[in-house]
């Protein structure tokens, strides 16, 4: 049977119903898996070590609703309907990824609510802090302690410059020259001619060489990518 997406009044039937998910909650299982998933993307690869924070109604339920382990499954490339949810801490042991899980409290962070810092094999290093927001849903708050505030529903470049002039155009035009329409445009920056962050949600999505040719640009620091599908 194929099944298609529906909209009444303007919403998605599947927000409504939720997603296809192993568990019992789409905030605290479904979106704690999708949670681990990007953070994974955007470390490039299966951390071997990750320590977990929950914070709020995570951190006060999430092991009854199973959030520690579904976090820890997205971690290992694990999605929401995957039946190895349950073994995940098994897995990660099986495939030598450490982890630690500890209650966290955020000052003004939604009350569903993961600080996850993942380091992988090569020794790089990521923090990253989302949100469940419902029905299978995440936000992304903050990469590496910067703002960026995106879903990642829609396929979306995060992009981590210098906060020089031309930076913004520079990249903006390679999108329009392909062409790629830009939904949204968020700019971020620590301080001025500090480290800043460009987070492009996109219309269609990108060609496989976008990262490397960005990386190439002057000023860069790092591309990541999200195909909007939670990978």
């Amino acid at each position: 049977m194929t099944v298609q997406k529906e909209r009444v009044l303007g919403v998605n039937i599947f927000e409504i119903l939720g997603p296809i998910m192993v568990g019992p909650s789409s905030s605290h299982t479904a979106g704690a898996v999708r949670i681990g998933y990007i953070t994974r993307t955007l470390l490039g690869s299966m951390p071997v070590q990750a320590k977990i924070g929950l914070h709020g109604s995570f951190a006060a339920t999430g092991r009854g609703h199973g959030t520690d382990k579904a976090i820890v499954a997205g971690l290992l490339g694990m999605k929401a309907d995957d039946m190895r949810i349950p073994d995940s801490f098994q897995i990660a042991e099986e495939r030598g990824m450490q982890f630690q899980i500890e209650n966290v409290q955020i000052s003004g962070a939604h009350p569903n609510t993961a600080l996850i810092q993942a380091v992988g094999a090569d020794g790089k290093s990521l923090q990253v802090q989302a949100s469940s927001i419902g029905g299978g849903r995440i936000m992304l708050n903050k990469v590496d302690g910067v703002t960026v505030n995106c879903t990642a529903d829609c396929p979306t470049l995060i992009v981590h410059n210098y906060d020089q002039p031309g930076q913004v155009a520079e990249v903006t035009s390679l999108l329009s020259d392909l062409p790629i329409n830009i939904a949204t445009l968020q700019l971020h920056r620590i301080k001025r001619g500090g480290e800043a962050v460009m987070v492009a949600e996109v219309d269609q999505p990108l060609p496989d060489n976008i990262v490397e040719t960005i990386e190439q640009m002057d000023g860069i620091i790092k591309v990541t990518y999200i195909n909007g599908e939670g990978a």
